[in-house]
C-alpha cells in the first residue's frame, strides 16, 4: 500500500513539474526543428543503405531468369528547414 501511495505522489509531482516548464524561446525552437529534420534524413540515409545492402544479398542468391530486385531510390541532400519568422515584424513609420 505504501508504494502505490508513493508511486501516485511521485507521479502528480513529475506532473506538476512538467506543466510548469516555460515555453521554448525561438532558437531553442528552431534548434529541436533542426534536430529533428537531421534526424529524420538519416532515417531516410539509413533506409537506402540498407536496400542496398538487401540488393546485393538478392542478387547473390537470384536464381537466373528470375527478375532483379528493385532499385533503390538515393535521398535527396540534406537541406535545412527555413525559419518561418526569417524576415522581423515591419515597425510602423512614425507621422
Amino acid at each position: 500500500m505504501k508504494k502505490i501511495i508513493a508511486f501516485t505522489l511521485c507521479s502528480f509531482a513529475t506532473a506538476a513539474a512538467f506543466a510548469a516548464l516555460p515555453p521554448l524561446t525561438p532558437e531553442a525552437q528552431e534548434a529541436a526543428t533542426l534536430a529533428k529534420a537531421k534526424a529524420a534524413y538519416g532515417d531516410r540515409v539509413g533506409a537506402f543503405k540498407l536496400c542496398q545492402a538487401q540488393n546485393r544479398v538478392a542478387d547473390q542468391f537470384r536464381v537466373p531468369g528470375t527478375p532483379a530486385p528493385a532499385a533503390c531510390v538515393a535521398p535527396p541532400p540534406f537541406v535545412a528547414p527555413v525559419a518561418a519568422a526569417a524576415a522581423p515584424a515591419p515597425v510602423p513609420a512614425a507621422k
